[in-house]
């Protein structure tokens, strides 16, 4: 009889447990992924490896992609990083420009 109860119990939790994943992954689904590069999270270093994004940083903020210190002692910063040294080319507004263009690149897997 301990045996039939313990079964009867450990089968009721099962059944919602079995059930979560499934809601879980449906929820995930439907949620949308966070941004594969960030302006104020993810390395210049990051950023320069990616074909995709150096196509954004060279049209958008070319004279900053083309300074050598972005190229060399700047890829152990993030883009936020290197706003203070240049202020007009990477003005809030601009980075949220980039920021959205790095929204529409696909995360690789």
């Amino acid at each position: 009889m301990r045996r039939l109860l313990f079964t009867v119990a450990v089968a009721s939790l099962a059944g919602p447990v079995l059930t979560m994943p499934a809601t879980a992954l449906a929820q995930d689904a439907s949620a949308p992924k966070p941004a594969h590069y960030s302006v104020d999270k993810t390395l210049v270093e990051t950023l320069l490896a990616d074909p995709a994004a150096v196509e954004i940083l060279k049209r958008l903020i070319p004279t900053v992609y083309a300074n050598d210190q972005f190229q060399t002692s700047g890829r152990s910063l993030t883009l936020k990083d290197i706003q203070q040294y240049e202020p007009e080319a990477l003005s809030d507004e601009n980075l949220a420009k980039i920021q959205a263009e790095f929204d529409k690149i696909p995360a690789k897997d």
